[in-house]
């Protein structure tokens, strides 16, 4: 399966024979389609959430033919991928988007539970294991000191309405980070930001959460109280997933700092230390074998020792392919299959 701004959503088999076309019209938002595809129960689960009209939807595998779709509405844009959760016994879809983790039924998509504590815009891929579910989200103006606030819409109206229509355009925004988001203000794109718009995005800015949190299973309606084991604040993962593996929480941010957590507890075992490939981190962890495989956006795999026992990290080897990379690595019969912008390539023992 694979998903596409313009074409829609779109099926192969084996041998590369397209077998069903469901077209989609373009995601009102200015970076296109972030989220991938899921199978689950015989259905391929899509969401879109963008800045206006945000919805999850599940056509059948076999067909392409509409299962069901649920509209998404207070959601503007994010890019984080469904997740199925199995845990006992049973199946649900976990969609992670602006300040709010959500919960679907597999069978008709009506919500089981919410949860608050998100990003104003989510990136990374909830995942699961060891009885949770791991949420992790970040973006700027989130964080504890480095918060964004706007004034109340009359307020600002007042000093930047130079032609005093009661709207604003992007030239009345002064320089900044506020103007630097415009295209998310401007909903439904007629470049003029209304009093709706403005205090829609003044709400965001104020209700954001930057963390990575642990949710137990077994919710119902809004669980941000009674379902939430551990959260922490710092030193998260903008674009890459966590990772969870044998009993420890992997993330790395940006910059190439590493950190680890007890999974039960979130308790430290280190914390934003420095993996020596500076840049951006867009490809999520995976791990094997009592390693840890992170890769850079530049292109250096960076191997991390995993042993329980581990205090403090370790790397083990730093391994430099040349290429830029975005996609996650993945693990197969005992190989490492990376994409980079140019090549696949296949890593193993001879």
């Amino acid at each position: 399966m694979c998903i596409s701004a313009r074409p829609g959503l779109l099926a192969y088999d084996l041998q590369g024979k397209e077998v069903w076309h469901k077209p989609l019209p373009i995601p009102l938002v200015e970076f296109g389609t972030g989220a991938s595809p899921i199978l689950a129960d015989g259905k391929v689960v899509i969401v879109c959430d963008q800045d206006m009209g945000s919805y999850l939807l599940a056509v059948d595998a076999k067909t392409g033919q509409q299962a069901w779709r649920v509209e998404r509405p207070g959601f503007l844009r994010s890019f984080s991928s469904p997740f199925l959760w199995k845990h006992d016994g049973t199946e649900e879809i976990v969609v992670v988007g602006a300040l709010l983790v959500k919960s679907y039924a597999v069978k008709d998509g009506h919500e089981l539970w919410s949860c608050q504590g998100t990003a104003r815009v989510s990136n990374a891929t909830p995942v699961a294991g060891d009885g949770m579910l791991l949420v992790s989200s970040w973006n700027v103006g989130g964080d504890a000191g480095a918060r964004i606030t706007m004034a109340p819409f009359e307020e600002f109206l007042a000093a930047n309405d130079a032609n005093h229509d009661g709207v604003l355009t992007k030239e009345e925004f002064p320089p900044g980070p506020i103007r630097d988001r415009f295209s998310q203000m401007d909903v439904n794109k007629d470049g003029k930001v209304t009093r709706e718009e403005y205090e829609h995005m003044r709400d965001m800015f104020s209700e954001a959460v930057n963390q990575m949190f642990a949710i137990r299973p077994g919710g119902h309606g809004d669980i941000t109280k009674t379902n939430v084991l551990w959260s922490v604040s710092r030193h998260l993962p903008y674009v890459s997933s966590p990772l969870l593996y044998d009993g420890r929480v992997y993330a790395v941010k940006n910059g190439g700092l590493a950190s680890c957590y007890d999974a039960h507890t979130g308790e430290i075992v280190y914390q934003a230390e420095r993996l020596d490939v500076p840049g951006d981190y867009y490809s999520s962890a995976v791990a094997a074998d009592g390693r840890v495989y992170v890769t850079s956006q530049k292109g250096t795999v960076v191997v991390i020792d995993a042993g329980r026992d581990v205090k403090e990290l370790k790397v083990l080897a730093r391994n430099a392919i040349g290429e830029p990379v975005f996609a996650t690595p993945a693990l197969v019969d005992g190989r490492i299959f990376l994409r980079t912008d140019k090549h696949l390539f296949a890593f193993g023992e001879n």
